[in-house]
């Protein structure tokens, strides 16, 4: 299931992308991503930051965030000399299972209204890493239907991850499927053409679509443009197929990476943002 820190990590590598570095890995994000969160809710750490030293687990966090913020230079200089943190962590996400995945980007406007601005995703099972950084950065700068995200759009940006389960066995059926609860993904033959489309779980309910729009409205997503009257017609033709799948949809807006990467800077971080 896709989390926050996922999210944070696709904001960490579009950030990074803009400024030219190096981003955090996966397992260093998910690491300082627990750290933050639990750090704001400790009895005993103030919300600030700043007076962290009073709080005996907590005196040694620069140093160890230090530590982890800099492991993956320390290997890039001499690669012989990694020490067992660094193995240990990357045996820990190289046994990370693998999962199909989307990233979306949408903007956020001043009185809350969200468009899209940037979804794709592989139905390969991907490494997570790879995959996340991968399609964080192709949704945010290859996406056809939008011009490349530009650094000036940061602030109004939200991420959405989601790691795609459950898939069914293709049905010839299209209204095989729960509004709410599946993504789809069909295909069908038009003109001696095979077309061929998804929609992510979330897109029918948060659109208000009913079962036959979103199969028509995907229908033309793929590239058909007949008469909506003729959609059953042109999927049974066509030899229609669809399958099913699952996957909840996790999301960050760029206020909360930011205050989670300038307290990661001030409590032991050296990169520069």
């Amino acid at each position: 299931m896709a989390t926050e820190a996922h999210c944070a990590f696709a904001f960490e590598c579009l950030v990074a992308n803009f400024q030219r570095r190096q981003p955090l890995s996966l397992a260093q994000v998910e690491e300082l991503w627990t750290k933050y969160h639990a750090s704001k809710t400790s009895n005993d750490v103030n919300a600030e930051m700043t007076d962290v030293e009073a709080d005996d687990p907590a005196v040694a966090r620069p140093a160890a965030i230090s530590q982890l913020l800099h492991r993956e230079s320390a290997n890039a200089a001499s690669a012989a000399s990694s020490n067992s943190s660094l193995l240990s962590m990357r045996s820990t996400t190289s046994s990370t299972p693998k999962h199909p995945l989307f990233v979306t980007w949408n903007t956020i406007s001043r009185s809350g209204h969200k468009s899209l601005r940037g979804c794709i995703g592989t139905f390969e099972p991907q490494e997570l890493e790879y995959g996340l950084r991968s399609y964080a950065l192709t949704s945010a700068f290859e996406d056809v239907r939008f011009p490349p995200i530009p650094a000036s759009l940061l602030p109004s940006l939200s991420t959405h991850v989601t790691l795609l389960t459950n898939f069914s066995e293709a049905t010839k059926d299209p209204m095989d499927w729960t509004l709410g609860q599946h993504g789809l993904r069909i295909s069908f033959s038009h003109h001696g053409r095979r077309y061929g489309a998804t929609y992510l779980p979330d897109v029918a309910k948060e659109q208000g679509w009913t079962k036959e729009e979103t199969v028509i409205s995907l229908m033309r997503k793929a590239g058909w443009n007949g008469s909506g009257s003729a959609w059953l017609k042109t999927w049974q033709d066509g030899k229609g197929e669809l399958v099913r799948y699952e996957g909840r949809q996790v999301g960050l807006h760029y206020d909360k990476w930011r205050q989670w990467r300038d307290w990661v800077d001030s409590t032991g971080g050296k990169i520069q943002n």
